[in-house]
């Protein structure tokens, strides 16, 4: 098991142990149904959120799948990052993949990409050959390799294209596959997969962004994509090393969702945000991981420089921006160990909203005006 794996796997046992949580209290933390958790079929009228995973990754825990949300609109369906298992939660939420209009990726991260392709390749198959393709939009290249945070020399994976965006992404793994989809077209008569997308790349607007710099200045939300139904905007945040990362709004005459993507503290979340009816964001405690003892000194400055802790999302994010309900995802660590009340407590910190504990397969309302 490789060595990184191997520790973040231990976190989990850590968060657990003695000094942290009693056995007892994190074997009945994992098997409670926590507070707002009740999964219930998604109405096909209004504006509801669906979250399909709240983990944080790469690495999965159990209790919770990778991160994952969909926005169901009057029963058309948009998808903001596929982490592992969001298929299989696609379709325990009981979502019709025929509605599903379009899927965002805020950024490259492999806990957001892992079920992106598998979502193309195993469903091209069962759906109709004549019906629309999947739109995908996200990051193009970023153009450039950060510095190795250890000061040493470290190889680098294909040197002549090292940092692809979403449409290398897409297009490698297509090929990738070549061999199996070639077969079912040849011998089940299933339609050619490249038909079945459609990837738009999102251009950085003129800000002074830079993947080596400054990569979220203070700027004002952009247009990505709209139908009849939502409107999306999206805006830079600070995800160090990662660039571009992108957090996006979706406005519809229900109410206003935002989902900051993976993110620290960062300034243009509250201008993205401002008013919203439900802010997702992530959150990660930092006193639980600093607490399992078992992370590199590489590891802890990540998490410290490119999240946001628990503790500062309600009084410096979500107050400002006057957001009714804010909703923790993408929770790291990602174990069911931690009960919903510490992060409840923490988050709501100089907020006066509502505060949601996210769980797999909850369903929640927007409330328009």
């Amino acid at each position: 098991m490789p060595n990184s794996r191997r520790q973040l796997l231990k976190t989990a046992t850590a968060l657990a142990g003695a000094g942290t949580l009693s056995p007892a209290l994190a074997s009945g933390a994992a098997a409670s149904v926590q507070e707002d958790a009740k999964a219930v079929a998604v109405p096909s009228h209004g504006a509801h959120l669906v979250l399909l995973g709240t983990a944080a990754g790469p690495v999965p825990m159990a209790g919770r799948r990778g991160i994952s949300s969909a926005l169901v609109v009057d029963g058309r369906v948009y998808l903001v990052d596929m982490g592992h298992g969001a298929f299989d939660q696609f379709q325990s939420a009981g979502l019709d993949i025929g509605a599903l209009e379009a899927v965002f990726v805020t950024h490259l991260h492999s806990d957001h990409l892992a079920d992106l392709y598998t979502l193309l390749w195993l469903r091209f198959g069962g759906v109709d050959p004549l019906a629309r393709p999947l739109t995908m939009y996200g990051p193009g290249p970023a153009g450039a390799l950060p510095a190795p945070s250890s000061g040493r020399s470290v190889a680098t994976v294909n040197p002549r294209r090292p940092t692809p965006g979403l449409s290398d992404y897409i297009e490698n793994s297509v090929a990738a596959t070549a061999y199996d989809i070639n077969l079912r077209m040849r011998d089940e008569g299933w339609p050619d997969i490249r038909s079945f997308v459609d990837v738009h790349e999102i251009a950085v607007p003129d800000v002074g962004a830079s993947p080596t710099g400054d990569m979220a200045p203070a700027m004002a939300p952009f247009g990505v994509w709209s139908d009849d139904q939502v409107r999306v905007t999206a805006i830079l945040v600070d995800h160090p090393p990662v660039f571009p990362s992108f957090a996006f709004r979706f406005d519809t005459e229900h109410g206003s969702a935002v989902f900051s993507g993976d993110t620290t503290i960062t300034a243009n979340m509250v201008t993205l945000a401002r008013d919203a009816d439900v802010l997702v964001h992530e959150a990660i405690d930092m006193e639980a991981v600093e607490r399992a003892g078992n992370l590199t000194p590489e590891q802890l400055q990540h998490h410290e420089n490119s999240h946001a802790d628990v503790t500062r999302i309600g009084r410096e994010v979500a107050q400002p921006a006057q957001v009714r309900t804010l909703v923790l995802s993408h929770l790291a660590p990602g174990t069911k160990a931690l009960p919903d009340a510490g992060w409840k407590a923490k988050a709501g910190r100089g907020f006066t909203g509502r505060v949601v504990v996210g769980n797999d397969l909850q369903v929640l309302p927007l409330t328009g005006r």
